[in-house]
């Protein structure tokens, strides 16, 4: 004899226990079915005939017995294994229907072929011509509650069918039909049996059980009779054998990939709960966006602070060194910079500019007017060098650095208090210690940097004309250099460092400085007050998190019935894991990409205000990427709790 499809051997099931009153259901249940054989199980209600029903479908397991499918002993199959049985063996067909009500009747026919793998374009094919058979075929995007009773038991049937059905459970398949539609899906049934389906018919209804070629009576528990021994109908050819399906089972076809069918689906399921749900949707993710919209929000105005102060540095010289003489040794005078080390130092690939500067503090005096100001003597590079333009008239030229020309450039603050606010300079003299000089230009306003003197309170005049006509000294105090490369000020002082050793025959008789270590120390400050601002407002987007986690715990206690619906449709744990999991990440992307969008027109407002902002990229991507690492956090808990439920229970909720 062949090897039976099913065989079980004293099952039992027994309920409660701890702290709860124990129930037998099933009382010692031994039986056998072949390939081909149509079975109806009878008894009453609470007889016991829905849990064998579950343990033969694999959505319990007995509390002790044996259970052997195709051989292959039930009680050693993993959970994936139990689930490729209910996917590629047994076809569910309820009395409640148990369709997934946001879908339409394809997408419920096809729901088995997700979780098998099978690719779009045949599920789609094989799930029209299954309902087109079943005389659907103009019902395919009707959801349930737009079809009838029979209807909806026809769009059961064909799910069933879709990955082959070799075996039908049918629970009371016609119990909530009215006459008509239950004996179309009696028809139905014979049809499938005689095709060589094997249909187990569970039903209360000895004129239902009537069509079936074997009827088991089950009462408390325990077969009380069994017409087995009668002539079983076979459809040669047609009839599925056990080892066909042992065979298949053993071979690893557990292992069969559908994460991508599977992925898409829970985008496409997640967006139509969404949807259905908008409010609550809405107020769910709004922690996401008011999260996401202040952290992008909070590093832009961070960004845009630190750039406009970096700016207001960078006006002060921030890629500027300075070099002056210096004693080599106590014993040694003073070492001297010359005219000739500003040419040396200006050849430097390094250097940009070098300039000669020579001042001091001097009388100034216009009329009856007379202040004290700084006075600098420098070359043509000032305005280059120092980032200093002029805005009224001009600098003087390099004709007026050659000829040694008695013309001045004023600060702001030097017009206002020798000339007035309104009053129009150019062309007049000031009278510098005791040489007239013309004002032929003024400078931008510059204000002072830390800890500085005002810089607009300068007088600028040709070094030539400040060394011959106001200090008698043809060598600078000191001079200003421009490095090519802000951000390799070092490497400009060293190349500097290393040129004026061999000029100055080894010794170490100057000193190199640079507001380079302030600029740095001002820009790690915007950053810790960027990065303080971000994690202010990341708190939101933790409040966003439990937000989300709130809403699809909820989620899950509401579509408990749908996952039990995909555990006897196939769907492992790790399914229903990714299911819930993708559709917490997409809320927190739907939430993060209207976050930024919030965000976004938040700073053109504050632009508009006149507030510096800056948004960046990187600022933009990692608080969409916070928002999405927040919807695996928090929804992974309610996901993990979705996939562990029990199929039965889930199925029997309410």
């Amino acid at each position: 004899m062949s090897t039976p499809l099913i065989e079980l051997c004293d099952i039992r099931k027994v309920y409660g226990g701890v702290d709860s009153p124990t129930v037998e259901v099933l009382r010692g249940i031994s039986l056998s079915i072949q390939p081909g054989e149509f079975v109806a199980i009878v008894g009453a209600s609470g007889s016991g005939k829905s849990t064998l029903m579950n343990i033969l479908g694999c959505l319990d397991r007995p509390s002790s017995g044996s259970y052997r499918f195709a051989g292959r002993d039930v009680a050693e199959l993993g959970s994936d294994e139990l689930a490729w049985l209910r996917r590629e063996a047994f076809g569910f067909v309820f009395q409640g229907y148990h369709l997934i009500p946001s879908g339409s009747a394809q997408e419920n026919v096809e729901m088995p072929a997700i979780y098998a793998g099978i690719p779009p374009a045949e599920r789609h094919a094989r799930a029209r011509a299954l309902l087109e058979r079943l005389g659907l075929a103009s019902r395919t995007g009707n959801r349930p509650h737009q079809l009838s009773g029979g209807q909806q038991q026809r769009v059961s049937i064909a799910r069933a069918l879709m990955n082959g059905g070799h075996i039908i459970l049918a629970d009371e398949p016609t119990g909530a039909l009215d006459s008509h539609s239950g004996t179309e899906v009696m028809a139905l049934l014979d049809e499938l049996a005689s095709q060589g389906h094997v249909i187990i018919l569970i039903t209360h209804d000895r004129e239902v059980a009537a069509r079936a070629q074997r009827i088991i009576e089950i009462r408390d528990g325990q077969i009380v009779s069994d017409s087995a021994g009668e002539q079983a109908r076979t459809a040669p050819g047609e009839q599925l054998q056990a080892d066909d399906l042992r065979q298949r089972l053993d071979s690893g076809a557990t292992l069969k990939g559908a994460w991508k069918g599977e992925v898409l689906e829970a985008l496409q399921a997640a967006w139509r709960v969404m949807w259905i749900n908008r409010f609550r949707t809405a107020l769910t993710l709004l922690g996401i966006v008011i999260g996401v919209a202040s952290v992008v929000v909070m590093l832009a105005v961070g960004e845009g602070s630190k750039r406009q102060v970096m700016a207001q540095m960078a006006a002060f010289g921030s890629n500027i060194l300075y070099l002056n003489g210096k004693h080599a040794t106590d014993r040694e005078p003073a070492g001297v910079v010359s005219l000739d080390d500003v040419a040396a130092i200006a050849e430097l690939p390094q250097v940009l500019h070098a300039m000669p500067v020579i001042g001091d503090k001097l009388m100034v005096r216009q009329g009856n007017n007379s202040q004290e100001f700084y006075v600098g003597g420098n070359n043509t590079w000032f305005p280059q060098i120092f980032n200093w333009p002029v805005v009224e008239g001009s600098f003087y030229t390099e004709a007026d650095e050659a000829s040694g020309a008695a013309v001045a450039v004023i600060g702001q603050k030097v017009r206002s208090k020798m000339f007035g606010e309104n009053s129009n300079p150019l062309g007049q003299y000031l009278l510098i210690g005791n040489v007239p000089f013309q004002v032929i230009g003024i400078l931008a306003s510059k204000g002072a940097s830390s800890g500085s003197e005002d810089s607009d309170e300068r007088i600028a005049v040709p070094y030539s004309a400040a060394a011959i006509r106001l200090f008698g000294s043809r060598d600078p105090e000191y001079i200003a250099v421009a490095a090519q490369d802000s951000s390799r000020v070092g490497e400009t002082e060293q190349a500097i460092d290393r040129l004026l050793r061999q000029r100055h025959q080894g010794r170490h008789d100057f000193e190199l400085t640079n507001d380079a270590a302030l600029i740095q120390a001002e820009a790690r400050t915007q950053n810790s007050l960027s990065l303080m601002l971000g994690a202010i407002a990341a708190i939101s987007l933790l409040v966003g998190g439990i937000g989300v986690m709130n809403i699809m715990l909820m989620t899950v206690r509401e579509r408990t019935r749908e996952i039990g619906i995909r555990m006897a449709t196939g769907a492992r744990q790790r399914d229903i894991l990714r299911q819930f999991l993708t559709e917490a990440v997409m809320l927190s992307m739907v939430g993060g990409v209207t976050g930024i969008v919030l965000a976004l027109g938040i700073g053109g407002a504050l632009l508009l205000a006149g507030i510096a902002v800056a948004f960046a990229l990187p600022a933009i991507a990692g608080a969409f990427a916070c928002a999405v690492i927040t919807g695996v956090l928090f929804g992974f808990m309610p996901a993990r709790k979705a996939a562990r439920l029990d199929p039965v229970k889930a199925l029997t909720s309410e």
